[in-house]
C-alpha cells in the first residue's frame, strides 16, 4: 500500500516534525506555514489529504477549506482542520467552511491516523461510485 500524501497547512514551522513524530512513517507529510503557500502547492500538486490549522494571524484555515471547496479542481480534497478551538461554535463553522473533519489539539496519534484513513476510504468509494 502506498504512503497517503498529506498536506499540513501550520504557521509553526515544527508541526511537521512533532506529527511525523507521532504518525510515524505510514504518511508522507509536506508542510507550508501560510495560506498563500498553501493556494500555491495546491497548484502545483494535489495531496490526497489537506490537514489545516484554523489559526493564521490575520488570515483563517476556514478561508482556505472555502477556496478548496470553490475550485473544481480541489473540491473532492479531504480536510481535516486541526486546531485548538474547541467549542461548538468553532466546529459548526469549520464544517460550514468545508472542513469534512474537526481534530481538537492536542490530539492522539491513533485517532488522527483512524480518521485520516477513514477520509482516504471514503474518497476512494466515492471515485468508484462516480465511474
Amino acid at each position: 500500500m502506498r504512503r497517503l500524501h498529506i498536506l499540513l497547512v501550520d504557521g509553526d514551522p515544527n508541526a511537521c516534525i512533532r506529527m511525523q513524530h507521532s504518525l510515524g512513517n505510514e504518511f508522507l507529510l509536506q508542510q507550508v506555514v501560510s495560506l498563500s503557500q498553501a493556494r500555491r502547492f495546491l497548484a502545483e500538486a494535489l495531496p490526497d489529504i489537506l490537514i489545516c490549522e484554523v489559526m493564521f494571524g490575520n488570515e483563517s484555515g476556514l478561508d482556505l477549506c472555502r477556496f478548496v471547496r470553490r475550485s473544481p479542481e480541489l473540491c473532492h480534497l479531504p480536510i481535516i482542520l486541526l486546531t485548538n478551538l474547541s467549542t461548538i461554535q468553532d466546529k459548526v463553522a469549520g464544517f460550514d467552511a468545508g472542513a469534512d473533519d474537526y481534530i481538537v489539539k492536542p490530539f492522539d496519534a491513533r485517532h488522527l491516523a483512524a480518521r485520516i484513513r477513514l477520509l482516504w476510504r471514503i474518497k476512494r468509494l466515492q471515485q468508484f461510485d462516480s465511474i
